[in-house]
């Protein structure tokens, strides 16, 4: 039955080329052939039914292409079609620009910016499948011109940063979008959050400080290669938008997760002090494995100013995500990649970071110069009170203040002042659980019940260490529990 069910498999997967050959005849350009050669066969008619959909014609993601008449184009009105509610205007503008510009027998769009001889009666259909194969399967060298065309203006050779900026907005924008109408939130409520547009351009802005112009300040394709090949995210959003905005839904590639679950959230009484942008360049940063749901352990504007309040949310909730907003407006915080304990003493390892959400998304990592990652007291008369990242990021104890010190720099994580001022007045704090909940150690309570201790579990290994002369500390230091079924 395995071998018979393989065959029919291999025969509909030849079928299916066979329909996708004659529907395309012998007419491609060698390059669109090889581009096409990136899908596989069953994925083929996918790709091309999208240009007879997008024109409301026949064949659709699933079926096989109907040949176009010759002269039969796609327009920018068919494109606003599709698009309208997954992407803003101008970044639907900015793709057919770039559709009209690619020339089928190079596969690109033309360096000096020049659109193809189609571009006036609309786009045709070997553009598309060159933008679909490029976008979707192709590397950075060939998504580099794709990029200059969406950002260019006019018939520049060249871009400048405030171009890219501006495609990279359109771009996020519309990736935002997507998650909202998709229903791709993930428990977050944007509605009681900070502001996106906001949020669009500090991440548009991180990006593209990535970006290396050329000595005579424009950017190149190499140069926008470059980036694109070191900055990820361009191409993950781009094929986002692209695979969503068209409709194209091909094999073994489900949707990307752009933002961790969020659980346990009080959104009602809440507004927070994230929004989706920056959740969706923090969550990156986090190491791999910590890839539980987010929820709130502790908010000012829940719990009150309330330091012993905040140590609570800190000490129970494995590894966190600490968000301090000061009086200046500058919001900052840390990464904590371990539970947090109460003792003089510094703890955690080099995956802590510090982080800067206004007026600039930024993330400092560990330098290696030392190991003062985390440090956390209280009630001490000889130490330090207050949680902080070696003078980096520093909170008092009474709560409400608290310093950001580099001089120029932050030993520990090579961060700058993070803060308006060095030292700063707290406006808000947020803690967010963001790992998985540690186990809880004997006595602990969990769930408003207390762990009970082994030996309360094994009554004869209890008897065993007495009968040995062990002395049990414990006992006589815990309640007696009943039984729950009592």
């Amino acid at each position: 039955m395995e071998l018979d069910s393989v065959r029919s498999k291999a025969q509909r997967s030849l079928k299916s080329n066979q329909v996708y050959q004659r529907a395309m005849g012998n007419t491609e350009s060698v390059v669109v052939q090889k581009r096409m050669a990136r899908f596989r066969p069953e994925e083929r008619p996918v790709v091309e039914g999208v240009f007879n959909r997008l024109q409301g014609g026949a064949g659709g993601p699933a079926g096989a292409p109907e040949k176009t008449p010759a002269g039969k184009t796609l327009t920018l009105e068919m494109l606003q079609c599709s698009m309208a509610s997954l992407a803003p205007d101008s970044m639907i503008r900015r793709i057919y620009q770039c559709l009209c510009g690619i020339d089928p027998g190079l596969a690109s769009p033309a360096a000096s910016g020049k659109t193809s001889p189609s571009a006036a009666s609309g786009v045709g259909r070997e553009q598309m499948v060159v933008f679909l194969a490029d976008t979707l399967r192709g590397t950075a060298e060939e998504r580099a011109p794709l990029v200059m065309a969406m950002s260019r203006r006019g018939a520049e050779a060249a871009v400048t940063r405030e171009q890219v900026t501006e495609f990279l907005q359109d771009l996020i924008s519309a990736v935002v979008q997507i998650l909202v109408h998709r229903g791709r939130l993930q428990g977050w409520k944007p509605d009681r959050m900070g502001d996106v547009s906001r949020g669009v351009e500090l991440l548009a802005e991180q990006m593209c400080s990535e970006l290396k112009p050329a000595e005579e300040g424009g950017c190149d394709v190499s140069c926008l290669e470059d980036w694109i090949f070191r900055v990820s995210q361009v191409s993950l959003y781009l094929e986002m938008l692209v695979a969503e905005g068209l409709n194209v839904s091909l094999s073994g590639r489900p949707a990307p997760t752009l933002l961790p679950p969020c659980r346990d959230t009080p959104w009602k009484d809440l507004k927070c002090l994230l929004d989706l942008p920056t959740i969706m360049f923090l969550a990156p940063q986090l190491p791999d494995s910590y890839s539980a749901p987010w929820r709130l352990v502790f908010s000012t504007q829940l719990h009150g100013e309330s330091f012993t309040r905040m140590v609570s949310g800190l000490t129970k909730h494995g590894p966190t995500l600490l968000l301090v907003r000061d009086s200046k407006g500058h919001a900052f915080g840390g990464f904590a990649s371990h539970r947090w304990d109460v003792k003089p003493q510094f703890q955690g390892d080099s995956r802590c970071f510090l982080f800067t959400v206004l007026p600039r998304l930024r993330v400092y990592t560990a330098t290696g110069y030392n190991q003062h990652f985390m440090y956390l007291n209280q009630n001490q008369q000889t130490m330090p009170n207050g949680l902080h990242g070696y003078f980096g990021l520093w909170l008092e104890r009474d709560f409400g203040r608290g310093h950001s010190r580099a001089r120029p720099r932050c030993t520990t994580y090579g961060s700058p002042q993070l803060s308006g001022e060095e030292d700063f007045t707290v406006d808000s704090v947020e803690v967010w659980a963001v790992g998985k909940p540690p186990e809880p150690e004997e006595d602990e309570e969990v769930d408003g019940k207390k762990k009970k201790s082994v030996l309360d579990v094994d009554p004869e290994l209890q008897a065993m260490m007495e009968m040995s002369g062990k002395t049990l500390h414990s006992q006589g230091l815990r309640e007696p529990e009943e039984d729950d079924e009592h």
